[in-house]
């Protein structure tokens, strides 16, 4: 498998095609459908895709054979020494066959190439990912709640992972 920095709009093409696989099964049980649906357009629309790049948002994908397996965006000195990383999502089919562990083991060394001395993350509070990202080494530092429009909210757990 091998993990592929994002350079053209067809590659967000096949970020937002995963985003609208994945996102169905990872939060059918926690969002209501129409929730679901408005945050799909909302950040996985091409043009707030670009939008995120331009504010320094960086993506990869990971495939194999050109299969694609899934994608991870994160933002270098989101704050000062610490990496965001705002998306890490793989097909449900292939959890826990270690591609999550994979794109997350990249974007650490990325993280240490930028000298840089943590990851951060949200991650709703009702998501099973929890497990995964405490398993990883991260520990819940904080909530936040995010008011997304149309009286949507997002209900998060601030994780941190320090980076050695």
């Amino acid at each position: 498998m091998i993990i592929t920095q994002v350079t053209s709009p067809q590659q967000l093409e096949i970020i937002r095609s995963l985003a609208y696989t994945i996102w169905p099964d990872t939060y059918g049980a926690i969002l209501s459908e129409q929730q679901l649906n408005y945050m799909l357009d909302k950040i996985y629309a091409i043009p707030s895709l670009q939008e995120q790049q331009q504010n320094g948002q960086h993506f990869v994908l990971v495939e194999e054979d050109g299969v694609y397996y899934g994608f991870a965006s994160y933002q270098i000195n989101y704050k000062e020494g610490k990496t965001k990383l705002h998306k890490i999502y793989v097909l449900p089919q292939t959890q826990g066959k270690g591609i999550g562990k994979l794109l997350l083991g990249y974007i650490e060394q990325v993280v240490v190439e930028n000298k840089n001395q943590s990851l951060l993350l949200n991650v709703n509070r009702f998501n099973k990912a929890i497990d995964f990202y405490t398993r990883q080494g991260f520990e819940v530092v904080g909530e936040e709640n995010i008011d997304i429009g149309e009286g949507y909210l997002m209900e998060d757990y601030i994780m941190e992972k320090k980076i050695k």
